[in-house]
Formats: C-alpha cells, structure tokens, sequence
C-alpha cells in the first residue's frame, strides 16, 4: 500500500452495481462537507462532521464489511491518523454511535487523562 497523504489527490470512483447505498444514510450520501483526506474503491476518509476526527466509511452500506477489507481500511486510517496527529497518540475508535447500521471508524486522540494514567501505572 503507497503512504498517504493528508491531501493526497485522488480520482472519484464510479459508483457500480457492486455499492448499495441507502437512500437515508449519511454516510451513503457521501456529502463532502468536510476536508477529504483519501478516497479509493473500498472506502473514503474524511474529518468527521461531528467530532472534527478523521473518519474511515465503508463504500457499502452495512455493519459488517468481510474481515480482510475492515483490516484494510483501519490501516489507510491509521496512516492518515498518523499524518493528522503528527505522529502523536491516537487510538481507532470503532464504536459506531451516531449511525450504527453503516460501518466506519475514527482515528482519536488519546485523553490526556488517559495518557497519564497509563504514565503513572509503568
């Protein structure tokens, strides 16, 4: 997989008859309201609207995408997280909250609190 970069350019792929989205989904309307950071065949990363993190999405409209391609996309997420924190602590927060029937994930910042716990435990 080649690095990428927080404006990586990209070419929008066609959407086929492999992608079913739904008509009341968000995150299958795709609005770019938001820095796109990447975008591919299997997924789009964008900040998320509502908590200004990046956000990997499924191209799919479903909770469960098959094993290889979650792995897939947490990996180009964890690039971009990478880049985003600069190179900073960050954790793949998998909880779908706001929209639990399509499947994305978000690259967050580790609290503070939580980073002097785990300091004050070694």
């Amino acid at each position: 997989m080649e690095p990428l970069s927080l404006f990586q350019s990209y070419a929008m792929p066609s959407m086929n008859s492999q992608i079913k989205a739904s008509d009341s989904c968000q995150l299958c309307e795709a609005a770019k309201v938001t820095v796109r950071f990447y975008e591919d065949e299997e997924c789009w990363i964008a900040e998320c609207e509502s908590c200004g993190v990046p956000m990997v999405v499924w191209k799919r409209h479903g909770q469960n995408p098959p094993d290889a391609t979650v792995k897939s996309m947490l990996a180009k997420l964890r690039l971009v997280g990478n880049e985003y924190f600069s190179g900073g602590e960050f954790f793949i927060d998998q909880k779908m909250r706001q929209i639990p029937d399509h499947f994305h994930a978000h690259a967050r910042v580790v609290p503070s609190w939580l980073r002097e716990l785990k300091t004050k435990s070694n």
